[in-house]
C-alpha cells in the first residue's frame, strides 16, 4: 500500500525545499500562506458541495474569504487555541501591514491576518488536521453554511 503524502510534503520533495524553521517567519509571510491556504479550503468545499457556474462558486466563496467574516471566525474559536496558536495569531494581528481591506475596518483587517497567520503556521507545521478542525469550529460557531 502507497504511503500518504500531504500537499505539503509533496511539494517540499518536487521543488527541493530546504527544512526551515515555520517560527522564524514574519507573521506577514504566514498570512501570506495562509490567505492562499483558508482560500484554496473554502474554495474546495464551495465546489465540493455542486458543481455550478464560475460566478456562483465565487459568490459564495467570497462570503467565507473577506476580513469581516474571519474577523467573526477567529473571535469564535480564540477560546479553544492553544497557547501556542494565540501567540501566533497575536503576532499576525500586530504585525505592521501596509495594505488594508477594501471593505473592512482596520480592526477587521488585523483580526483577519492574524487568523490567516495561523492558518499559514498550522499549514507550514504540518498541522492540517488542526487547521481544518478551527475552520470548522469556527464556521460552525459563526452560525455560516457554505
Amino acid at each position: 500500500m502507497e504511503e500518504s503524502v500531504t500537499i505539503l510534503e509533496a511539494i517540499k520533495q518536487r521543488f527541493a525545499c530546504g527544512e526551515v524553521d515555520v517560527r522564524t517567519y514574519s507573521p506577514l509571510a504566514l498570512a501570506y500562506i495562509g490567505d492562499a491556504i483558508y482560500d484554496l479550503v473554502i474554495r474546495t468545499i464551495v465546489v465540493e458541495r455542486g458543481n455550478t457556474s464560475a460566478n456562483k462558486l465565487h459568490k459564495k466563496t467570497v462570503a467565507y474569504v473577506n476580513a469581516r467574516v474571519q474577523a467573526r471566525m477567529i473571535e469564535a474559536v480564540l477560546e479553544e487555541l492553544t497557547e501556542e496558536e494565540q501567540a501566533v495569531y497575536k503576532r499576525g494581528r500586530n504585525a505592521k501591514s501596509y495594505t488594508t481591506a477594501k471593505n473592512a475596518s482596520v480592526i477587521d483587517y488585523r483580526k483577519a491576518t492574524g487568523f490567516e497567520a495561523l492558518c499559514g503556521y498550522l499549514y507550514l507545521t504540518g498541522n492540517q488536521e488542526r487547521m481544518l478542525a478551527l475552520i470548522q469550529l469556527a464556521i460552525e460557531k459563526v452560525g455560516m453554511e457554505i
